[in-house]
């Protein structure tokens, strides 16, 4: 440490709002002796291959929905101890979160996103071996490929945070999280189309692993690693010298990081369970119409037609949320946790709809669906631009990952096996009769509604806070920066967005 008296950027990182940092030349160093040199076109491109990545991401955590009656038949499980899949696959996604969120914020971000994935791919393609005699097998191959995707999940956003800002970053980030949706779809269209032509569900697990295959080569050949903060500091970066506990500690006094990761976790809540259950409760209501679909041909007619669906309200969504958040964020600062609260709210009549028009029509259920899941959808690119501007370069992986061990953990991670387990608990109470089969799962699903519109509440008390907090990384940055920094959510005068230096 230097003898020198303290600057004041020094006194400002050192403020309990920001947690120790040694001083502020220090946090200005690339990591490493790293020289940092990007060029709009390389940066174009490595965000092809993060959005490649997260697409295969979400086809092969999906796959599975897309051939859920079939695995359930295969080894005669009940919906509770088939929803354990999903359940077993988020609980080691949320416990290595941390974990990946720690060493992202410290370590090389390309190398920990490569190991994920060759993880993830070849326990994907383990799956596919498992027999009818070892479903606690299938069980814990779901638990390791859960593990891998944690790793590219928490640290990937924060590459594209690096890489771009105002404006620009936005619309990347719109890119990245619509991929959700769309690989989530793919994931059911992929899943029962592969089953239905072989015949046999354990082919849907042999197509991802040839995917992932290639992502690994894109990662490792075209994805760089920027300095942390290099978009908002003209390249420079912002070097991690804080402990995890300060960091922790920084992330909880951040109150709109707070409440709308509360809101988050409502919408993952949601359409976890909705994504895992829906085409199952859509064959059953068919059967329940006396529609003959008995021999399984509506299996493979739900997986797809709610696959089309996903895919589509997730772009059109994704792009509504981000093109409102463009077009009124400089007049209104608090305006993206107010289109997350709108968007969330105005799903729940939707989906109740969908749930209880299903036994009378399809069809109805269907456009009930749509609507209610983009309104949903509308969240996700605002929700993690909101996470990128309220917390400061160098702790943006913990952020990521800290969510998300949040969200899954009392979101997605417990609510299929929650509506399952409801669902049987249901049907134990009457004949079994394939009427009462599907009255279970309606009943049980309508639980999403319920915590989306708590959710929505969630971020309005977000909107309170959210200005405040984007003005305090603007200060932090300020405080190591000798020069003016960027507002991450103001477009640049001119290309500044990557920098060369």
């Amino acid at each position: 440490m230097s003898d020198e008296p303290a600057s004041p950027a020094q006194m400002s990182l050192e403020s309990p709002h920001y947690g120790s940092l040694q001083n502020s030349r220090a946090a200005l160093t690339p990591e490493a002796g790293q020289q940092w040199a990007a060029s709009p076109r390389s940066a174009y491109v490595a965000m092809a291959v993060l959005c490649y990545v997260n697409l295969v991401n979400y086809i092969e955590r999906y796959t599975i929905a897309g051939v859920l009656p079939n695995i359930q038949a295969y080894f005669a499980l009940s919906d509770g101890t088939a929803a354990l899949l999903q359940t077993v696959f988020i609980c080691s996604f949320l416990l290595l979160a941390p974990v990946f969120g720690y060493l992202g914020d410290r370590y090389n971000r390309k190398y920990i996103m490569i190991a994920g994935l060759i993880m993830w791919t070849l326990t994907s393609f383990c799956c596919s071996f498992v027999t009818e005699s070892y479903f606690w097998a299938l069980m814990l191959l779901r638990a390791l490929v859960g593990i891998g995707e944690a790793s590219y999940t928490t640290v990937a956003p924060t590459l594209i945070a690096d890489l771009f800002t105002g404006a620009r970053r936005s619309l990347m980030i719109c890119a990245f999280y619509i991929l959700i949706p769309v690989g989530s779809g793919l994931g059911f269209i992929i899943g029962a189309g592969v089953a239905s032509q072989t015949g046999d569900w354990h082919w849907a697990f042999r197509i991802n692993p040839i995917f992932g295959l290639v992502g690994i080569a894109l990662l490792f050949f075209f994805c760089p690693n920027p300095p942390r903060g290099a978009a908002e500091t003209q390249g420079e970066g912002v070097q991690q010298q804080s402990s995890y506990l300060e960091d922790v500690k920084y992330l909880l006094k951040i109150k709109s990081y707070v409440w709308s990761t509360l809101g988050i976790t409502a919408s993952t809540f949601n359409l976890g369970a909705l994504a895992f259950w829906m085409p199952t409760f859509l064959s059953r209501a068919r059967v329940f119409q006396g529609l003959h679909c008995q021999d399984g041909s509506c299996l493979s007619t739900d997986s797809y037609g709610f696959g089309v669906v996903t895919i589509v309200t997730g772009v059109l969504g994704g792009s509504i949320g981000t093109l409102l958040s463009r077009s009124f964020r400089d007049r209104l600062p608090h305006v993206d946790p107010l289109i997350c609260a709108v968007g969330l709210l105005a799903s729940v009549p939707c989906l109740i709809a969908s749930i209880f028009t299903a036994s009378t029509s399809v069809a109805t259920a269907y456009v009930f669906a749509f609507l209610g899941q983009a309104l949903v959808a509308m969240n996700w690119a605002v929700m993690a631009d909101i996470l990128l501007y309220i917390v400061i370069p160098n702790r943006r992986s913990t952020a990521e990952a800290l969510q998300v061990m949040f969200i899954h953990l009392l979101g997605d991670c417990g609510s299929p096996y929650i509506v399952g387990a409801i669902s049987d608990a249901i049907y134990r109470s009457n004949p079994e009769t394939s009427a009462w089969s599907f009255h279970s799962l309606q009943y049980s699903i309508t639980i999403c509604p319920a915590v989306g519109f708590i959710g929505g509440l969630f971020y309005l008390v977000a909107v309170f806070y959210i200005n405040d907090d984007r003005k305090a990384v603007l200060q932090f940055l300020e405080a190591v920066h000798p020069s003016p920094p960027m507002d991450p959510t103001v477009e640049p005068s001119v290309d500044q967005s990557i920098q060369k230096t």
